[in-house]
This record gives structure tokens, sequence and C-alpha cells, in this order.
């Protein structure tokens, strides 16, 4: 067996492990920022702000089918495998590659799309609904108060209705037991705003998503790259007939 054709078909066989690899580990980047955005879900105004996410998802799921196909085409070599292998690859790498504009596209808007909806969730906090949970949950979780600060309590329905010139305990910094929210003990309760750390830390998110993303694109590309030699080889190895010479009188 030619040199090239067993270096190609240990590519591929490399490729198809790492298809699986691969979709093992977009499973879980895809998760991961699923429910990273589904916890601050109520502070989202855009909900395709997800997409890339699921994309994410379903490329890992149909990986794990490609490395399969891959794996039996390259020990058969088998042509017809091989081909629809590749256009399985080509077609994962265009979406990887959508879901890569999609994430730069969304990267941009994260700050926006906060900052329209955090304002109308903080105001309808009552200390008992879904969006009260939601922004105790978040000032716990990102350790921040109101949203540009502490300060923008003052602004809101609860807490003209309590009248008691404190914020939510789910203000208070962690460790102080005796906290109660008072607006003016600063020192026990956090004062930054939640808009612009909740807006890092989706970002974050995101970036860490579109490198992932690049890095299995770049896979592809040199996955589709060995199924064109390993094709062209076999190609040229069917073309190719012998001289023998002839008797001679």
């Amino acid at each position: 067996m030619d040199c090239g054709i067993i270096t190609s078909k240990s590519v591929l066989l490399f490729l198809s492990v790492i298809f699986w690899l691969a979709g093992a580990c977009l499973s879980y980047v895809g998760s991961y920022v699923f429910t990273s955005y589904k916890n601050y879900g109520n502070f989202l105004e855009d909900k395709y702000t997800l997409l890339p996410a699921v994309i994410i998802l379903v490329v890992a799921v149909v990986m794990f089918i490609i490395g399969i196909i891959g794996c039996c085409a390259t020990l058969r070599e088998s042509r017809v495998g091989l081909g629809f292998f590749l256009v399985i690859i080509l077609i994962i790498f265009a979406a990887e590659v959508a879901a890569f504009v999609l994430a730069i596209v969304y990267q941009g808007r994260i700050k926006s799309d906060v900052e329209r909806s955090m304002n109308d969730v903080f105001q309808k906090y009552d200390g008992s609904n879904a969006e009260s949970r939601a922004v105790d949950y978040l000032q716990q979780q990102v350790q921040c108060c109101g949203v540009n600060s502490y300060i923008d309590w003052n602004t809101t329905q609860w807490y003209n209705s309590t009248g008691n010139h404190s914020v939510p305990e789910s203000c208070c910094k962690q460790g102080f037991t005796n906290c109660t929210g008072s607006m003016d003990q600063t020192e026990n309760i956090y004062t930054l705003g939640c808009e612009s750390k909740l807006a890092r830390i989706l970002q974050d998110v995101l970036s860490y998503a579109m490198l992932v993303i690049l890095g299995f694109a770049i896979l592809k590309f040199f996955g589709m790259l060995s199924v064109c030699v390993i094709t062209c080889k076999n190609r040229r190895q069917r073309e190719y007939q012998p001289l023998y010479s002839g008797t001679y009188a």
C-alpha cells in the first residue's frame, strides 16, 4: 500500500476519533452556554441569543455520527462513504462558521439587550414573584446591587412601598449575617451595579464558545483536505495501467 494512502487513512482515522472527542466537548460547551444564559434569561430581551448554543449542540450530535461514518468509510476505502463523509464535514463546517458569525453578532448586542430588559425586571421586583427570584439570584451570584449601582433601588416601586430605606437582602455581602440591606451601612452591601457585570459574564461565555467553534472549524478544514487526498490517490491508482514487456523473437 502506498505510503501516502497509509498516511491519509491514519489521518482520517485519527480525525474520526477527534470528531468523537470534539462532539463530547461541544456538548459540554453548548450545555454550559445554554445553562449560563438560562440562569439569567429574565434579563435577556432577545431570546435568539441562545441560537449559537443550540447550533453547537446539534453539531455535537452529528459529529458523533460523522465519527462512525468516517471510521467505516476509511477502513473500507469506500469512495461513496468518503464522499458522503466529505459532504457532511462540509455541512458541519458551514454550520460552525454560521454559529461563529452569530456569536460575533450577538456578542455586540448583549450589553444593549441587558440594558433594555434589566430596568423592567428590577421595576417588577416585589420580593416574591418570579422577577424577584431572578433579581435575588443575580445579585447573590454576581455580587452586585441595582442596575448601575445600589442607589437605583431608590426609584423602584418596592423601595417606595416598604419605606425602610433599604435594598433587598440579596445585596448583602457574604459573611455579613447581621446585614439588613440598610443603605446607611454601605460597608455591608454590594454597591456596584449588575448591568456591566452580567454583560461581561455573558460576553465571556460567548467568547469561550467562539474560540471552541473556531478551533473545531479549523479541524474540519483539515478533515476535508484529508478526504480529498485519499480519494485522489485511490483514483490515480485505479487509472494507472502497468506496462508489460512483450516477448522478443
